[in-house]
């Protein structure tokens, strides 16, 4: 996936898989992704259940989750990328990829989140992720196309409005 800058050009950003390796975002290219921060130990962490939903239904057409473990929300995802790769799977029978852990908020702010925190939700909101379970989803030619707060869920009608209309 690249994720385009404000002026429309590619950013080429690089992140790590949850369990080694590169996840390589060059391969998402052409697809819509909702890239979400995700947690392990949060009241929203339920959720998994809704995103993998959601990937499941629309992985055919071109549509995957991204899940972005991250740690910075009161400690709520601070086990390895074993653990967290076990507890989804085996929890939540998650499928969708996951990055290696990374911080979305503050001076370390992963390159990706640098770029995504400037799009604005519908209720105007940019800026610093609020919490685990944020998301963005990101369109075919790369342009985010749309912010969600962390308390939406994964099957509510505007994030399914949003995927169905990108993928179109």
């Amino acid at each position: 996936m690249t994720v385009n800058s404000s002026n429309g050009a590619p950013l080429e950003v690089e992140i790590g898989a949850l369990e080694g390796g590169s996840a390589d975002l060059k391969q998402y290219g052409g697809q819509v992704v909702l890239v979400v921060n995700v947690a392990s130990k949060c009241g929203l962490t339920p959720q998994y259940s809704g995103l993998e939903r959601l990937h499941e239904r629309y992985a055919g057409r071109g549509f995957t989750v991204l899940g972005v473990p991250c740690n910075q929300f009161l400690g709520q995802e601070p086990g390895s990328a074993e653990e967290i790769a076990e507890f989804c799977s085996a929890t939540y029978g998650v499928t969708f990829p996951m990055t290696e852990k990374v911080d979305v908020n503050g001076e370390g702010r992963h390159a990706l989140y640098e770029r995504l925190v400037t799009f604005a939700d519908a209720e105007g909101h940019s800026g610093d992720i609020r919490w685990n379970f944020e998301k963005f989803l990101i369109g075919r030619d790369g342009q985010v196309v749309a912010r969600f707060s962390p308390q939406t869920e994964p099957d509510a009608a505007e994030v399914v409005s949003a995927v169905e209309s990108a993928l179109v």
